[in-house]
C-alpha cells in the first residue's frame, strides 16, 4: 500500500487529506501520478504545477515507488 498526502491547493482540489493505493510492485513517480490523477481528476487542471516528494524527500519522475512509501503531492511553496 502506497499513502498519497495532500497538501494546500492538492487537499483543496482533491477534497481529501490521503489516498491509500493499493499496489502489487514497485513503480516509477510519473506511473504513480498518473493513477492518482485518473482516481482524482480535480488534480489535473494543477499537474503542471504539483511538486511531488517520496517519504520526505523531493522526488524526481524516475523515482521508483514501493508498497510502504508515503508520497506528498503539493504546489510549490512560497513566503516572505
Amino acid at each position: 500500500m502506497v499513502t498519497v498526502l495532500f497538501f494546500a491547493a492538492a487537499k483543496d482540489a482533491a477534497g481529501m487529506e490521503q489516498l491509500r493505493l493499493e499496489v502489487s510492485q514497485s513503480l516509477s513517480l510519473v506511473q504513480l501520478q498518473q493513477r492518482v490523477l485518473q482516481l482524482v481528476p480535480a488534480l489535473q487542471p494543477l499537474q503542471s504545477l504539483l511538486l511531488w516528494a517520496v517519504n520526505n524527500q523531493y522526488a524526481v519522475p524516475a523515482q521508483v515507488i514501493e508498497s510502504g512509501d508515503t508520497v506528498a503531492c503539493f504546489p510549490p511553496v512560497s513566503g516572505g
